[in-house]
C-alpha cells in the first residue's frame, strides 16, 4: 500500500472513532440538556461525518 493510501485508511479509522464518540455523547442527558439548535447542529455534523466516512470507504475499496 502506498503512503497516501495508508493515510486515507488511518484518516477513516480516526473519523470512525470520532463518529462513535459523538453518537455516544448524543445518547447522554448532557446532550439532551443542550438547546434544540445545538442538538440539530450536532446531528448535521454526525451526518456529514458519516458521509465523509463513506467516501473514504469507497476510496479504500478502490485501492484493493
Amino acid at each position: 500500500m502506498e503512503a497516501y493510501q495508508t493515510r486515507v485508511v488511518e484518516e477513516k479509522a480516526a473519523l470512525d472513532e470520532k463518529i462513535e464518540k459523538l453518537k455516544a455523547f448524543m445518547g447522554t442527558e448532557r446532550f439532551c440538556a443542550l438547546d434544540d439548535a445545538e442538538q440539530e447542529r450536532m446531528d448535521r455534523q454526525l451526518g456529514a461525518m458519516r458521509e465523509y466516512s463513506g467516501i473514504l470507504a469507497d476510496r479504500i475499496a478502490y485501492f484493493k
